[in-house]
């Protein structure tokens, strides 16, 4: 209706993904803040990080209940949508769907524990349910990213005649890619959620709120993901050299190389032109990309020109989005270093907080947040448009596995809907969540900043000696809660 059959079900397919990743991140990265501020909370008594803890729950609830929506249609689409791909390869992917089906199950099952245990599990063992989330969570999403591994690098499955006639259960799990993407994935995830924590509270800051529970909501943030960047580029660069192995075209539509050739050079930025096959505006770093891969200049790095025009990939939708990735990406690595020394100058010099309060570095805090995601969405275009013409690289190619049914168009135009209807729902649920302080803190327990907008004082959570100051009962472990915070808590 709106095109060709192939390109509504890509359409379709497309929307879907980037819509229900968004709230993947966050069902793998948000369990492992809320372990942090409710072992906090379980350490000090402080009715701050438990303010944060109940604040956080709320909205993993939220997301965790859209994106088992979204996830619901996804399982849907690769059935209807590319049914030639799930006939021949759905016993491949077999193992990591299962999987990630008890996963998600598991997952929901602690969910509604952790919600519903607040007046009926002990502070402890409230706390404990949050690993099963965390860990399920992570689970499931890295189950599916070593099924997209595959289909990046097929291995473990015989085919004769076009049918498959073995396949080893475990290939999607053990594979050369599944490793480096799945890590790629987890890392990523960690950094969008911590970027958008940070981002929230840096606001939040902006518009003058200073209290103690806005400070510690960025600083969480700010400090996952931050510290998630290096690691980040690490495994970036163990990914890369998988791809430059196994998919050799998509490096060169990364890095807009059309011609194989030793020496090759590093481009960054830049529009490529299919037409002339050069890069314009880009900035070339000669002998950069062979340097980089091989570790001599003369190392020969296959160009687009290994493949027929019609087998190459969108090189310049590849390259700017993989240009977008690293950008985003190595801006938070610049910020994380920047910080680091500063932290650590404030630190030999006794000045508290360690991490600046100040509106320049509130603003880079709020920047976190988009580049993180803007960064992840643009690296998932990388990995499936870098793959075109295939579905499954080398194997099968999206024209054959897509349906040949006709009313896909109206399928589309539902999903928008839907999605749309889920966006807005969200949304407003979240700025509902988002107004007036946290019930949690109660009348006047706020802790305001004593010397303004600009202050650097000792603040409680960077002081060594908070996690014994007074309110932590050092016998049990638990924390000596007040009949009022006794109360916020149930």
């Amino acid at each position: 209706m709106l095109g060709s059959t192939l390109t509504d079900a890509r359409v379709e397919t497309g929307f879907s993904l980037a819509f229900h990743i968004v709230f993947a991140v966050f069902g793998v990265g948000l369990p492992w803040l809320l372990l942090f501020t409710e072992g906090r909370w379980l350490k000090t008594g402080d009715a701050t990080w438990l303010a944060l803890t109940r604040k956080w729950s709320r909205v993993m609830a939220v997301l965790f209940a859209i994106g088992a929506v979204s996830g619901t249609v996804l399982s849907f689409e690769f059935g209807l949508l590319w049914p030639a791909f799930m006939a021949r390869y759905g016993g491949v992917l077999g193992l990591p769907f299962t999987l990630e089906a008890f996963a998600f199950f598991a997952e929901a099952i602690f969910v509604g524990l952790y919600l519903y245990g607040w007046k009926r599990l002990s502070p402890r063992a409230h706390w404990l349910t949050l690993w099963p989330i965390a860990i399920s969570g992570t689970l499931s999403t890295l189950f599916i990213v070593t099924a997209n591994s595959w289909m990046n690098v097929p291995t473990g499955v015989k085919e004769v005649g076009g049918k498959v006639v073995s396949a080893e259960p475990l290939a999607p799990l053990t594979g050369p890619g599944a490793l480096p993407e799945s890590l790629h994935m987890l890392l990523a995830a960690i950094m969008c959620t911590g970027g958008v924590v940070a981002a929230v509270y840096a606001v939040g800051m902006l518009r003058g709120r200073r209290d103690a529970y806005h400070r510690r909501g960025f600083r969480v943030g700010l400090v996952a993901v931050l510290a998630m960047a290096p690691l980040q580029l690490v495994v970036g660069d163990l990914a890369a050299r998988v791809v430059e192995k196994y998919q050799p075209a998509k490096l060169a539509a990364m890095e807009a190389l059309t011609h194989t050739q030793s020496h090759a050079p590093l481009t960054l930025g830049g529009i490529y032109d299919p037409s002339t096959g050069k890069t314009r505006f880009g900035i070339e770093i000669p002998d950069g990309l062979s340097l980089l891969t091989g570790f001599r200049t003369d190392k020969t790095i296959r160009g687009l020109d290994i493949l027929p025009a019609k087998q190459q990939p969108a090189t310049p939708v590849v390259h700017l989005a993989f240009d977008t990735m690293v950008a985003g990406g190595m801006a938070i690595l610049a910020l994380a270093a920047l910080l680091t020394v500063v932290a650590l100058w404030r630190r030999r010099k006794g000045i508290r907080p360690l991490i600046p309060l100040t509106r320049p570095w509130l603003l880079a805090g709020a920047l976190t947040g988009p580049a993180a995601m803007a960064a992840m969405l643009a690296g998932w275009e990388v990995t499936e448009a870098g793959r075109q013409p295939w579905i499954v690289y080398g194997r099968m190619t999206v024209r054959q596995a897509a349906t040949t049914s006709g009313g896909i168009g109206w399928s589309l135009i539902a999903t928008i809907v839907v999605y749309l209807g889920l966006a807005t729902a969200l949304l407003l649920i979240l700025r509902r969540l988002a107004t007036g302080a946290p019930p949690e803190l109660g009348s006047g327990t706020e802790s305001p900043d004593p010397q303004g907008p600009e202050s650097d004082s000792q603040d409680p959570d960077t002081d060594p000696g908070a996690d014994t100051a007074p309110g932590s009962d050092t016998d049990t472990g638990q924390p000596a809660r007040s009949p009022e915070l006794e109360g916020a808590a149930r």
